[in-house]
């Protein structure tokens, strides 16, 4: 017979859906498929809740949990509010400022169209993705060219035909607001330039958008830019951030608060460290290409399944934890040199083993209240290889 408390208890749970499978990754997390009915106990962090399936308890991302039966409906369908949201944020200062401050970024591409100026001379240009327009402006201040579509989703079209227009460049630039798959042209274009690179390369998921329109609009024999991709990983030791949040919790004022730490762990060490720097001496092994893409062959289709292998020589012996990770794109000359364009991000594990090997797979399913879902590599005991999922929008 249940006690009274049980009952309280049981009544204050939340019963919740599983979006998609998911497997754990330490003793602490529950693992579960897709449909699974879990009682959710307690909401700790925004990103992990105390969940309970079957009558085991544990840890679950509450990135994949659904109060509605999402699991029962057709994953082809996307929900128009992501569209929505997603755009929307991209009709704000907020993420423009961000982008614009990122000086190795819009150096890279501005230096690019000024090392091909001549050879853009009277050429026509797509920016696919333009935001303020910050690309489309270089290439008219840098190369003339005879013109430029400035295509971009966002509300913050209008706000980019003022600017095109405050700076004298309207009779060059022409904004188009609306979707890579909608928009019209009343021509091919010669060189098709967007900023589509996300997080870990592929964040976000633009490079669809980019294919798209490189097969509608770009010129047989075109030029793309970015021409080529590529994800680098490279095992990394991270001591002092790992004192720092894992460490502290030992003896703070004196107070042992030891049972915070698999809290701590949940919070700080199962999701990236963005723009976290390294020092040289902080690498494992030799950084490796996990991922390359050749932007005038890979396919739309390819996008369903990305698959890349790593194999890591340890050169010391240290505390695995986790990759260090960034992309580096290449822009095809049109004349002589080219440019590159890298960035950083860092995600935490113990190693024991000389050697890290195992195949990354890219996956991209549809997932409702998730346009896009990136299937990521994640920290798992050396003598084996996982794989992780987390769900990540659009």
């Amino acid at each position: 017979m249940q006690t009274e408390n049980e009952d309280e208890d049981e009544a204050s749970c939340e019963e919740y859906v599983a979006r998609s499978d998911f497997t754990g990754s330490s003793t602490d997390q529950l693992s579960f498929s897709r449909g699974d009915i879990l009682l959710v106990h307690a909401k700790p962090s925004s990103e992990w809740w105390w969940a309970e399936l079957q009558g085991v308890i544990g840890y679950v991302p509450a990135s994949y949990m659904s109060q509605d039966a999402a699991g029962e409906e057709d994953p082809s369908i996307e929900d128009p509010w992501q569209d929505e949201e997603y755009f929307g944020n991209y009709g704000t200062l907020r993420l423009h400022l961000e982008m614009l401050s990122d000086k190795s970024r819009t150096e890279a591409y501005r230096q690019v169209i000024l090392n091909n100026s001549a050879s853009l001379s009277s050429k026509r240009v797509m920016d696919l993705g333009c935001g303020t327009g910050i690309i489309s402006l270089f290439c008219v201040q840098l190369a003339r060219p005879s013109m430029v579509y400035a295509v971009e989703a966002s509300s913050m079209a209008e706000y980019t035909r003022q600017l095109v227009k405050q700076n004298g460049y309207d009779e060059v630039v022409t904004v188009l607001q609306g979707r890579a798959e909608e928009i019209e042209l009343p021509e091919q274009v010669d060189v098709l330039v967007s900023e589509w690179m996300g997080n870990c390369l592929l964040f976000e998921f633009m490079v669809e958008s980019v294919l798209l329109a490189r097969d509608r609009w770009l010129r047989d024999g075109g030029t793309m830019w970015p021409s080529s991709a590529a994800l680098t990983f490279v095992p990394c030791q991270a001591d002092s951030y790992y004192a720092e949040k894992m460490a502290f919790w030992e003896r703070p004022y004196g107070l042992d608060f030891t049972p915070l730490q698999p809290l701590a762990q949940q919070e700080f060490f199962t999701k990236p460290k963005f723009s976290h720097i390294i020092e040289p001496c902080d690498c494992l092994a030799a950084p490796c290409d996990v991922i390359s893409l050749d932007m005038y062959t890979l396919q739309v289709g390819d996008l369903e399944e990305m698959k890349g292998q790593f194999h890591f020589c340890v050169e010391k012996s240290a505390v695995f934890h986790g990759f260090t990770a960034w992309f580096t794109v290449c822009f095809e000359s049109l004349e002589a040199g080219g440019a590159t364009h890298k960035k950083n991000s860092d995600a935490p594990f113990s190693l024991q083993a000389n050697t890290l090997e195992a195949d990354i797979v890219h996956a991209r399913q549809a997932c409702k209240c998730m346009r896009r879902r990136l299937d990521q590599w994640n920290n798992c005991p050396p003598e084996k290889s996982c794989l992780e999922t987390f769900p990540m929008w659009r």
